[in-house]
């Protein structure tokens, strides 16, 4: 097997998109980057695992701290810390999602939307980790 055939094989098993003579980057179709994660672990593979498992056991929680807040405070400390938790792992389109609704009032118009954004988000991101571990 060629080494580039081998390079592009391995980009894509990681999580990135890879074409001959180009230098591999995020897949921006995928909820997770995994490139960035490398990085922040500096390529240790059993950290990432235990990242992605505390991301896994936490994100329910905010999902659950967000949909019960009653004041602004609560809405903003639990889709601020989704937010953080999602920079960390490079789930950047959570990460994003969760920035939009931690400026939005608590009772704001469109709170049901973004909650059911957040959890597919979520869920996104979590079914993607369970692949990744999996594999």
């Amino acid at each position: 097997m060629k080494p580039q055939a081998t390079a592009a094989t391995a980009a894509r098993n990681a999580g990135l998109s890879f074409q001959s003579g180009e230098t591999p980057r995020p897949d921006a179709r995928r909820p997770l980057d995994l490139v960035h994660l490398s990085k922040y672990t500096l390529g240790n593979r059993a950290l990432e695992i235990e990242l992605l498992g505390l991301f896994r056991a936490q994100a329910g929680i905010y999902i659950e701290r967000i949909e019960s807040a009653v004041t602004a405070i609560d809405w903003k400390n639990a889709t601020h810390s989704l937010k953080g938790s999602a920079k960390g792992l490079g789930a950047w389109p959570l990460a994003a999602l969760a920035e939009e609704a931690e400026w939005m009032a608590v009772d704001g118009e469109g709170r049901d939307e973004i909650l059911t954004r957040l959890r597919d988000a979520v869920a996104a991101v979590n079914s993607f980790i369970d692949s990744v571990v999996d594999a």
